[in-house]
């Protein structure tokens, strides 16, 4: 037997395949691989768990999972370098804004899972056991009042939250890419299996997967683009191709402008708001409160990202662009708002006027305007979160009440939930004393520090017009009488109070307390 020697070609071959293995900091991005490794687990749950104990090995497995990244992330940040690590062959950039914004969404997202798995709130909770009966049969109507609940949800939400996190952190536009379907598909899932309201469900998934693949495709072809642009997709290679290359730069602005529709889909970002209102509306509402704080935390987080790194140097060129969207954003938001009579449906168009603002903030390129727009997204998230787990509470014996006039008279019927969604309504607003207030001003102030003074000036005219359908909503509530007929207030259970409790509380803090989260937020900068 002749044993192989060093001088062997097969033998070179194999040493310089090691060679070029890329190196894997699986610690910095260890809060990522626990959360995608529990939804592979949790659909291994669903393959082999008797229905009646899934719910409870999901539910524990889910929270179990997101404390367990949150944990991994906080023994990161202590060691982690201030000049940020880039991982698995430099497509994960692990920096400080990745960091934050990855605790922004496991908090976030445990709220949201904890509305998701409530089933006191509606009896069996809001999904559906077997999403292949059709709507409106006998057999529909008989799961709407059983029990049983279609627990697949659960991995789902998993496989989007780590799909989010991905996509903050990627440094790279084809690993953006393949993030931002792992974080669409399930969303589109989870839009249509709502137990009440089937065929509403049905049709907010079907806009919702639709739309979606425009925005992709959009995506996809920019990035097409700026490859033949730049020869690369990583975003330093855009970056330093866009600083100096002999070619044209109608490739180069081409797939920008591609590209920034499909992240501005995301965002909720007027004139790309459409599918917002009617997915908000059908989509179950522990879903819906998961893609309003989650899925702007994601798509904001990317666009910052992209816009610092890759486009930094091109700022005069495509930044009168952004201006124009942010107003028309701001204006779609607050003006079409005020015509709304459901009460999701307003939450949605004032998260399309909200997209706005955090669009402001994005569009500053300073560290002021990074920071201002990462609290403002946390400060968000938390306050749109416990709105939805109180839309939730209302209900007549179909289901939800989300028609404005369902909620006259409300806080005669209940002054505690009329007094939290008061609260919430107010930080929404921008009220001083909350989060909305301190988001505002530093996101405002970012702005007007990078000469942007005219579009800071329409951003509170906005701002005024916006509170204008919040107050509406609270003189309802106070000031109408109550119809003898209408909705009750359901006794939240442990899982919904205690997801409005986090947000109520966030809010309170963040806007009382704010110094340790721009702390945080400002504590650096993408790694270029």
């Amino acid at each position: 037997m002749v044993l192989p020697t060093a001088a062997d070609p097969a033998v070179s071959v194999l040493a310089a395949g090691l060679a070029q293995v890329p190196q894997m900091d699986y610690r910095a991005v260890l809060p990522v691989l626990v959360v995608l490794g529990a939804a592979c687990v949790g659909v291994l749950f669903e393959a082999f768990l008797p229905r009646p104990r899934r719910w409870l090995w999901q539910v524990a497995l889910t929270v179990a999972a997101l404390l367990a990244a949150g944990v991994a992330l906080y023994a990161y940040l202590g060691d982690a370098p201030a000049q940020g690590v880039k991982t698995f062959a430099g497509t994960l950039s692990i920096d400080r804004p990745a960091l934050f914004l990855w605790g922004t969404l496991l908090v976030l997202g445990l709220g949201a899972v904890l509305l998701i798995a409530d089933r006191s709130v509606e009896p069996g909770g809001y999904f559906v056991a077997q999403a292949a009966i059709r709507p409106g049969t006998q057999q529909d109507r008989a799961q709407a009042a059983g029990a049983n609940m279609h627990t697949e949800v659960f991995p789902l939400a998993l496989f989007a939250l780590g799909g989010m996190m991905v996509f903050c952190a990627a440094n790279d536009l084809l690993t953006m890419f393949v993030a931002l379907e792992v974080l669409s598909l399930p969303l589109y899932l989870l839009c249509g299996l709502a137990r009440r309201r089937r065929l509403l469900s049905q049709e907010s998934a079907v806009k919702y997967f639709l739309l979606g693949a425009f925005a992709s495709a959009f995506f996809l072809y920019g990035l097409a683009l700026l490859y033949g642009y730049a020869g690369s997709v990583k975003l330093a290679d855009i970056a330093a191709a866009a600083g100096g290359t002999n070619r044209s730069d109608t490739l180069l602005f081409a797939g920008l402008g591609l590209l920034a529709v499909g992240l501005l889909f995301k965002g909720s970002v007027g004139p790309f708001h459409t599918w917002t209102p009617d997915v908000y509306q059908g989509a179950p509402t522990p879903v819906t409160a998961f893609m309003a704080a989650c899925t702007k935390v994601a798509a904001f987080g990317g666009l910052l990202r992209v816009l610092t790194v890759a486009f930094k140097a091109t700022s005069w060129e495509w930044r009168g662009v952004l201006w124009a969207v942010a107003i028309i954003s701001m204006v779609i938001g607050a003006v079409l708002g005020l015509t709304q009579r459901d009460v999701k449906r307003m939450i949605a168009y004032s998260s399309v006027a909200h997209a706005g603002f955090l669009l402001i903030g994005a569009i500053a390129l300073t560290e002021q305007g990074l920071s201002g727009t990462m609290f403002y997204l946390l400060a968000y998230g938390f306050t749109t979160l416990a709105a939805f787990a109180v839309v939730g509470l209302v209900r007549t014996g179909e289901g939800e009440a989300t028609h404005l006039s369902q909620w006259a008279g409300l806080a005669k019927r209940s002054p505690l939930l009329a007094g939290v969604f008061t609260f919430l309504l107010l930080s929404l607003a921008g009220i001083p004393l909350t989060s909305g207030f301190v988001g505002k001003f530093v996101v405002f102030s970012a702005a007007l520090a990078d000469g942007m003074a005219p579009l800071v000036v329409i951003a509170l005219v906005m701002s005024a017009v916006a509170a204008f359908f919040y107050l509406r909503v609270i003189v309802l509530m106070y000031f109408s009488e109550p119809a003898a007929d209408g909705p009750t207030v359901t006794v939240p259970g442990v899982f919904t109070a205690a997801a409005i409790t986090l947000g109520v509380l966030v809010t309170l803090l963040l806007g009382v307390w704010p110094a340790f989260a721009l702390d945080w937020a400002g504590s650096g900068g993408f790694a270029l």
